[in-house]
């Protein structure tokens, strides 16, 4: 049985899988804390600081190594920062989170699954109008759901054949980034960031470590095809067991 000491083990795999194709897995993080805590605030509120630790490292290794790019990715950038803050405030019900946030993770995993068996097209650019849309939106929705939004923007620029993958995933962590410190701003306004101290420090350090692992296989061109297919996979089942846990009170 699951027990909340299995945590930090749990939590670096999954900081592993998704620091690998640019995430920081607050999607799980999400999902698994709401087994062991009851409070809403302070699963959305952990859920953002452990994002934070795992994209950190990936953005700073994707500067170093020169495929981050401010001047293509500033429009997304700019209108999702506001957006997530606001996003954040949003007092809904637990319910209505879960549900939100499930079904847009199945839509995510599926959109990650079709690029893995979409033949290879032209990439093209994106006019300013529709970067700026297509970040505002997702910025909203990730202040909405507690995490990044990298993991609904990343599969929607790669199924839109914006740009090559290294560069679709070097965009989502910086967006991962900082949509989440907006979102986490936005908790702490509205005076809903709650954190469980004495837990938080051991299931960051273990991001930490799974976040530097995964962020140094993506950045050594390692061939991370099986890696982001399971982390498809993790996410559709992710996106399901919410929903039909918190839709239809099946525990799967």
């Amino acid at each position: 049985m699951l027990t909340i000491e299995y945590l930090p083990v749990i939590f670096f795999i999954i900081a592993l899988f998704y620091s690998s194709v640019g995430f920081g897995g607050g999607s799980s993080y999400l999902a698994i804390l709401s087994l062991f805590f009851t409070e809403f605030y302070e699963i959305r509120s952990t859920a953002l600081i452990l994002n934070i630790c795992v994209v950190s490292i990936g953005t700073l290794i994707f500067i170093k190594n020169k495929v981050f790019d401010f001047k293509l990715f500033w429009p997304f950038l700019v209108s999702s920062i506001p957006l997530a803050y606001f996003g954040a405030q949003l007092r809904l019900s637990q319910q209505v989170f879960f549900l939100i946030l499930g079904s847009s993770l199945i839509l995510s995993g599926i959109a990650m699954m079709l690029r893995y068996i979409q033949a290879k097209m032209k990439s093209h650019e994106f006019s300013l109008v529709k970067k700026l849309s297509l970040g505002g939106s997702v910025g909203f929705l990730a202040g909405v759901s507690g995490i990044g939004g990298g993991i609904f923007l990343s599969p929607t620029l790669n199924l839109l054949n914006w740009a090559n993958p290294r560069t679709v995933a070097s965009l989502a962590s910086v967006f991962i980034l900082v949509n989440s410190i907006s979102g986490l701003i936005g908790l702490t306004v509205a005076d809903t960031f709650q954190l469980d101290f004495q837990l938080a420090w051991k299931l960051v350090l273990a991001v930490i470590l799974g976040g530097s692992l995964g962020s140094y296989l993506s950045n050594k061109k390692f061939n991370l095809r099986i890696l982001g297919g399971l982390t498809a996979v993790l996410v559709v089942y992710v996106g399901l067991r919410l929903v039909l846990m918190h839709g239809f009170g099946i525990n799967i």
